[in-house]
């Protein structure tokens, strides 16, 4: 029994019977709309964050594709393997994105590209594939330019099949490659959450050592603007509860390039979350952030505002929320800091508990669901590091505890805001009734 799919798999013939695949077409008909249709003219004008790829004309969609471990094998000898490994390679020009060291500004879409294509310069066995990142460009445009720089060989449109592309990437960086897989969304990767977790990050503990997995699993996470509960979680706690991944969520530019280029140089499988609705934003860059050798440590949180009276916890677009809150608290004599933490997992612990034995208060920020979550895990570490160091008790800021709701105003109401930062931290430091007062 042989089947052929479309788009990079027109060339290949995956023998079901020999690597144990199982797999389901799922039939959908036209869902455009005269707005989806405006969308599109906006996403293919560069305007709009949101991705395209939401709509299909009809078609069959490849439901899933399950790859066992005794196809690693059969891929290593696969003629797109090979292609990569040996003389097909496309050689990695010098020449990187034309960014001068004069420029003070930088969007998140293209730092993320501009780290994308250095670290494919740098290294011939760093390649891309997923839905749409060559021909389209990219669903949000990270992957814009690529497929024209370096090939088909190096980046690898995929059909609409998770566990299948990411059964691939496992198995090449098994054999040494450094493959970098986007989800069109991290709500998708629950298609291929048996290869994450089980195939990436379990195996170099479990072969004693001998197997490293350099991936990198990208794409956007949390919330976007009216997508509905399926396509709006945040999976910064999912992940980070996994041990052998490292799970990396950006900010501004300057993480974006930074993490980027360290999670593909990592000899482990990196998790990497970005927002969509950070995408367009502009930051200021340095000199230094432009230069190919910059890279970020992992693990390590940074302080984007010092204060004196409480410290404030976030990870990507919390932290803008964060300093918004906190440019407001200045104004009524409250000095907080705003920790930036990058790094979900590993968490930077040390420095969280520095600031919180220097202001003595705590507010942790998260766009997630409440229960189990990063905020908590950070309380956590405070209460059993720094508790006698606390003037008053944590505040912790999450997502509502209910599915994403569609309708705008609801929406609003699920996720954390300025306020809700503002008025978190004014009970920490007593400057407001508490919540059990009001009750």
């Amino acid at each position: 029994m042989k089947l052929r799919v479309e788009n990079i798999f027109d060339k290949y013939i995956i023998n079901l019977g020999a690597c144990g695949i199982r797999c389901g077409f799922i039939p959908f008909g036209e869902r455009r709309s005269e707005s989806d249709s405006i969308r599109q003219r906006e996403i293919d004008a560069g305007t709009s964050s949101t991705s395209s790829s939401y709509y299909y004309s009809t078609s069959f969609r490849v439901s899933f594709i399950h790859f066992s471990p005794l196809m690693l094998a059969s891929f290593q000898h696969s003629k797109m393997l090979r292609a990569i490994r040996h003389k097909n390679i496309l050689p990695a020009f010098s020449a990187f994105r034309a960014f001068s060291s004069s420029a003070k500004e930088m969007t998140v879409r293209e730092a993320l590209n501009s780290a994308l294509d250095e670290e494919m310069s740098a290294d011939p066995k760093v390649f891309l594939m997923g839905e749409e990142v060559g021909e389209y460009q990219g669903a949000y445009k990270i992957t814009k330019g690529l497929l024209d720089k370096y090939g088909p060989e190096r980046v690898l449109d995929t059909p609409i099949t998770e566990a299948g592309f990411t059964g691939i990437g496992v198995g090449a960086a098994y054999y040494g490659l450094r493959p970098v897989v986007e989800f069109m969304t991290f709500n998708f990767s629950m298609q291929a959450i048996d290869h994450i977790i089980n195939s990436a990050a379990k195996s170099n503990y479990m072969s004693a050592g001998q197997i490293s997995v350099p991936i990198v699993f990208r794409g956007p996470n949390g919330a976007a603007a009216g997508v509905g509960a399926q396509h709006s979680q945040c999976y910064a706690a999912w992940y980070a509860s996994c041990p052998g991944l490292k799970v990396l969520s950006p900010y501004s530019s300057e993480d974006a390039r930074g993490l980027l280029k360290a999670a593909i140089r990592d000899p482990d499988p990196v998790v990497f979350l970005e927002n969509e609705l950070l995408y367009g934003e502009s930051f200021p860059v340095s000199a230094e952030v432009l230069d190919s050798s910059f890279c970020l440590p992992i693990g390590k949180a940074k302080i984007e505002r010092e204060g004196k009276d409480v410290t404030i916890t976030a990870f990507s677009k919390m932290v803008g929320y964060a300093l918004k809150a906190a440019e407001i608290l200045a104004k009524e004599g409250i000095s907080a800091e705003v920790i930036n933490l990058r790094s979900i997992r590993p968490l930077d612990r040390s420095t969280i508990n520095a600031s919180v034995r220097k202001t003595n208060r705590l507010v942790t920020v998260e766009e997630g669901f409440p229960q189990h979550g990063v905020g908590a895990e950070i309380c956590t570490s405070v209460i059993e590091e720094s508790f006698g160091y606390l003037d008053a008790p944590v505040e912790r800021i999450a997502g509502a505890d209910v599915p994403m709701p569609y309708a705008a105003n609801l929406e609003r109401m699920a996720v954390p805001q300025v306020e809700d930062i503002v008025r978190a931290a004014k009970r920490a430091c007593y400057r407001s009734v508490p919540l059990a007062a009001t009750a």
